[in-house]
């Protein structure tokens, strides 16, 4: 079944849209089996979770922190963290750049704009995403490199409301795009909402239950 939604998904996906699998709470051997299927890119949003994912799983495997990340859990993952998407303040950016510089890597880093309503919705607001852009301490990180963008949408039925949030983030990213050419990747869209974001812009989707169900399966399961 997991193999069959993944190809569901990928028949359908415009050629410049990423597929990342979200896979947090889910046993190995549900993302082994999207793994057989072709899918490289996993998401994860504990830190522990996916480090001891890692260690399991094969190392080919491109792993995505998608959550609220702790500046005090980057250390165990800088190692082999491929992108991080919810960067929301500077400190966390000076954080990742040192640990990546304790590994000798440079690690790829999305921020993340709040776009929602909601309260619960972490993010920066454009104003500050371009305080950090233009700030001199930001070159002064140079183990990291600033990619692209992240949202998340209203959690609501409103199909007009989520489709302006998209179309705002969107916008506000082909505007940077025009002054920094490192900005690649605007990630938006998860399971219930994935096609509009794609219709408005998004070229990297979060996929979780669409994928593995909606079943909370136990890590060791």
């Amino acid at each position: 079944m997991i193999a069959q939604n993944i190809q569901t998904i990928k028949q359908k996906l415009p050629k410049q849209v990423t597929l990342v699998a979200v896979s947090k709470t889910k046993p190995n051997a549900a993302i082994f089996e999207a793994y057989k299927a072709g899918q490289r890119i996993f998401g994860e949003n504990k830190v522990q979770e996916m480090v001891e994912k890692h260690a399991a799983l094969p190392k080919d495997i491109h792993w995505h922190m998608i959550g609220h990340l702790q500046r005090n859990k980057v250390k165990y993952m800088a190692s082999f963290v491929k992108l991080i998407h919810g960067v929301a303040n500077f400190k966390l950016l000076k954080e990742i750049d040192k640990q990546a510089k304790n590994n000798n890597r440079i690690i790829d880093c999305l921020l993340q704009v709040k776009i929602a309503q909601e309260e619960t919705k972490f993010g920066l607001t454009q104003r500050e995403v371009l305080t950090i852009l233009a700030s001199e301490e930001l070159k002064s990180l140079k183990n990291i490199q600033i990619v692209g963008l992240m949202g998340m949408a209203s959690f609501t039925d409103k199909q007009n409301q989520i489709a302006q949030e998209f179309n705002n983030l969107n916008d506000f990213f082909i505007k940077l795009q025009k002054i920094n050419s490192s900005f690649k990747i605007l990630s938006m869209g998860m399971s219930g909402d994935y096609k509009l974001a794609i219709s408005c812009g998004s070229n990297m989707i979060r996929v979780g239950s669409a994928i593995f169900g909606k079943r909370n399966y136990l890590l060791n399961e």
